[in-house]
């Protein structure tokens, strides 16, 4: 039982020691958290408090800073102002001088200092002055004219041919109104540029293309051996196709670019030229199909309105056939066609469809000549009776075809290598010549032209037209409402060319208006004769001038003048004349025997004394009188009936 209790007690006083162990450790821990909340207490109000003292200090530092702020501004403000004031005293210390520099430029009428044109200083003249200056300096007759040269080959241009011409006066505004017409800052600032770094101003220039174009078309169909291109025609019911010869060509881009940048520079170089060998282009038998074919129709008009429509003949060729001819190396090939005539034509419908002469011109011929006569006649009879669509094109060569002996041509005077000499169908060119003023007075488009490379007897310069098969040709396109009919006739001494077709609502007066640009004089050239007697002279070919031309179409309008355009440009070369001369005999000296003097003994009462030298007067050398250009004149009436000028170096120019 004791055991008992005493157990019990020591269990009770176990609890009671393990319920005290437990409250202290409670009472450790609240200590321990007191001591933690005290810990963080003090640590809060300890961060507070820096952060109030760190506040203090910011507000202290701001304050610092705020202070030397406004020092700090008050003492820029002071710079400021006497910046400002400075730059206000320069401001208006300026604006005095630029507005002074200004009235002073203003009051000058003469162009600035430093102001060049094409490196011809201005400076101090006005503008009538610098025009005059420019004028003098550009516009040197020599120095626009253009001589270009090759091997045996040579050609003068004038500026006035190709209606080239510096814009002097419009230039002289722009540098007369640099520094002058901008505000005043602007001006005094191109003032100043122009007096330290100068202005140089570029002379403008104009010209005309076509002009320009063509002379350089003209030069390459009269270079020595010029390349002759394929061409075709029809004769009958043939197709005749030439392959052209091989021959001279010239780059024609590169020689219009010299011309002009020569002009330009205003030099007086000559232009050398590169003549090179070509071949002519090839036959293209597909274009020359697209060209001939055509499907027969009649020729009809209509009276309201009235308006002709020409018939047209169908032709065709196999062109397989063709090509099969064209494979073999000809000069000419000859491929048959197939015409169809329509059953009405256009001379059937009557004159009436063309009622009205549009243009008309004459000229005049040897009539006892018969073999020019009849190449004139032949060749008149094949334009005769063509009538030409509104927009289609006639081209001599085509028309006429070639000129050969099979179709009747004649030898006849014409010129070779600048001499008068018997050539094929010599003579022609009298033909395309008369038709080209014709068709000019017709008021009708001119294609392509050529003046020959003299003058000749039967039209004044700027009215003649050359061909040369194959080469130059002569063309113009109706550019007419209606069609048009070419009559030409051969006879009586006098060759007619007469377009007729129906006017129009506005019909305009045609003249041709020709200045010769200046004359050139002929040579004279002695050529040994062995046929004639030694020392006897006799005149071969008599002597003509050459000349530059140029050539105006002026319309006019019940008699007042409307427009006035450049027809054409042209050089004519001079004619040299030829003196046939017998052969110099050549006399063989004498031989003479040498004779020893004597000598003479002086007697001693006579002494002998020199003679005083009479000096001797020396004679004024004789004055070479100058050759002066004269008026062309016509040939020696026994040359006239050849006088058809031509190409020189070129035997196969047949077309003169």
């Amino acid at each position: 039982m004791e055991n008992y209790e005493e157990k019990e007690k020591k269990e009770k006083k176990t609890e009671e020691l393990k319920k005290n162990e437990e409250k202290t450790k409670d009472l450790n821990e609240e200590l321990k958290e007191k001591e933690a909340t005290k810990k963080e207490e003090q640590k809060s109000t300890n961060e507070n408090e820096v952060k109030k003292e760190e506040k203090n200090i910011k507000k202290e530092n701001e304050k610092i800073e705020t202070l030397e702020k406004k020092k700090e501004k008050k003492v820029k403000s002071g710079r400021t102002i006497k910046w400002i004031i400075i730059a206000i005293i320069l401001i208006l210390v300026s604006l005095i001088a630029t507005t002074g520099f200004a009235i002073l430029n203003m009051q000058n009428t003469n162009i600035i200092s430093g102001v060049t044109v094409e490196g011809v200083p201005l400076k101090g003249l006005n503008r009538e002055q610098a025009i005059q200056k420019l004028e003098e300096e550009f516009n040197n007759e020599n120095k626009k004219k253009v001589h270009l040269t090759t091997a045996d080959f040579e050609y003068y241009i004038e500026a006035e041919q190709i209606e080239f011409q510096y814009n002097i006066e419009e230039t002289i505004d722009y540098a007369y109104n640099y520094g002058r017409v901008g505000n005043i800052f602007k001006n005094n600032y191109e003032i100043f540029l122009a007096n330290f770094f100068g202005k140089n101003f570029e002379l403008k220039s104009t010209y005309n293309q076509e002009l320009l174009d063509n002379i350089i078309n003209d030069i390459s169909t009269k270079i020595p051996n010029a390349v002759i291109e394929s061409d075709y025609y029809i004769e009958d019911e043939t197709l005749i196709i030439t392959s052209g010869t091989e021959g001279n060509s010239i780059d024609k881009e590169l020689i219009k670019e010299k011309i002009v940048e020569k002009l330009r520079n205003n030099d007086g170089k000559d232009i050398i030229f590169e003549v090179k060998k070509c071949k002519p282009q090839s036959i293209d038998i597909e274009r020359i199909y697209n060209e001939v074919h055509s499907e027969p129709k009649d020729a009809y008009y209509t009276k309201e309105p009235f308006k002709v429509f020409p018939h047209v003949d169908g032709i065709d060729f196999d062109i397989e056939q063709a090509k099969e001819i064209l494979k073999e190396e000809q000069t000419e090939y000859r491929i048959p066609l197939k015409i169809t005539h329509p059953n009405v034509l256009t001379k059937d419908i009557g004159d009436e469809a063309f009622p009205d002469l549009l243009g008309t011109f004459s000229t005049r011929y040897v009539a006892s000549n018969v073999n020019r006569t009849t190449n004139l006649k032949i060749a008149a009879n094949k334009i005769n009776g063509t009538v030409l669509a509104p927009g289609e094109t006639f081209s001599y060569n085509r028309t006429v075809g070639e000129r050969t002996i099979a179709a009747g041509y004649k030898n006849a005077a014409g010129y070779e290598a600048g001499e008068v000499v018997d050539m094929l169908a010599g003579g022609i060119c009298q033909i395309s010549s008369t038709l080209y003023d014709a068709v000019v007075y017709a008021n009708l488009d001119i294609v392509s032209r050529s003046n020959h490379m003299f003058l000749t007897s039967y039209t004044p310069a700027g009215k003649d037209a050359t061909v040369v098969y194959g080469a130059i040709d002569f063309k113009f396109k109706n550019t007419r409402k209606n069609p048009i009919l070419i009559k030409m006739s051969v006879q009586n001494g006098i060759a007619k060319a007469d377009i007729y077709g129906i006017k129009e609502d506005v019909e305009y007066e045609i003249a041709i208006d020709t200045t010769i640009l200046n004359y050139i004089p002929y040579s004279t050239v002695y050529k040994d004769d062995p046929s004639l007697e030694p020392g006897v002279e006799k005149v071969k070919q008599s002597g003509m001038n050459g000349c530059k031309s140029i050539t105006y179409k002026i319309k006019k309008l019940n008699g007042v003048e409307v427009s006035r355009e450049v027809l054409s440009s042209d050089t004519y070369k001079p004619m040299n004349k030829i003196i046939s001369r017998g052969p110099i005999v050549e006399v063989p000296p004498v031989q003479e025997t040498p004779v020893e003097p004597t000598p003479i003994q002086p007697t001693p009462s006579e002494p002998i004394v020199p003679e005083t030298p009479t000096p001797e007067i020396p004679k004024e050398p004789e004055q070479e009188e100058p050759i002066q250009p004269v008026e062309p004149s016509k040939p020696d009436d026994s040359e006239d009936e050849g006088w058809q000028g031509g190409i020189e170096e070129n035997p196969v120019i047949n077309g003169i």
